[in-house]
C-alpha cells in the first residue's frame, strides 16, 4: 500500500492509500477518486515522498497512536453513515438500473432527480465518458452504490 498526497482544482489537499502506483493512476483516470471536501473528481497527485505501508506488530504502534487512529476511524464511519442516511432519505434507489436511469435523466427521458444504485467500474467509466456526472461513494454494509 502507498499513501499519496492528492489535490483538486479547488486546491484542497488530501491523502489516500492505494495498492500501487498503477491503481492510483487508473482510479484517477476514470474519476473514481473524489476530493473529500468538494467532491471534485478532477484530482491529481501532488508532489510528495511516497509512504509505503509495512507490516507492524501491535508493539510497534504506540497506544496513544492506536487511540487516535480508532477515533479518526470512528469519526469517518459516522460521517459516511450520515451521508448514507441523507442519500437514502432524499434520493431514489434504482439498484442495478443505475446506469440506465442515469442516462434517462441526463438525456431528459426521465424527470431530473437524485438517484443512487449499483454500477460496475466499466459502467461508471461509460457514464463519465458520456458526460454524465456520477460519484462513487463509500457505502456501509459492503454495498457498491454510486
Amino acid at each position: 500500500m502507498i499513501l499519496y498526497d492528492l489535490t483538486c482544482p479547488e486546491e484542497h489537499c488530501f491523502e489516500s492509500w492505494f495498492r500501487n502506483s498503477g491503481a492510483v493512476e487508473k482510479l484517477i483516470k476514470v474519476g473514481q477518486v473524489a476530493c473529500p471536501v468538494c467532491g471534485n473528481t478532477k484530482v491529481q497527485k501532488a508532489p510528495m515522498a511516497p509512504r509505503i505501508a509495512k507490516s507492524l506488530s501491535q508493539d510497534d504502534v504506540p497506544e496513544a497512536k492506536k487511540r487516535e487512529l480508532v477515533a479518526v476511524m470512528e469519526k469517518a464511519t459516522e460521517a459516511f453513515n450520515q451521508l448514507r442516511q441523507v442519500i437514502e432519505k432524499n434520493f431514489d434507489h434504482v439498484g442495478t438500473r443505475f446506469p440506465e436511469e442515469a442516462r434517462r435523466i441526463h438525456y431528459g427521458e426521465s424527470r431530473k432527480r437524485g438517484i443512487y444504485g449499483d454500477a460496475s467500474e466499466q459502467e461508471t467509466r461509460a457514464l463519465l465518458d458520456e458526460g454524465i456526472e456520477v460519484r462513487a461513494i463509500p457505502w456501509a454494509r459492503g454495498s457498491k452504490s454510486n
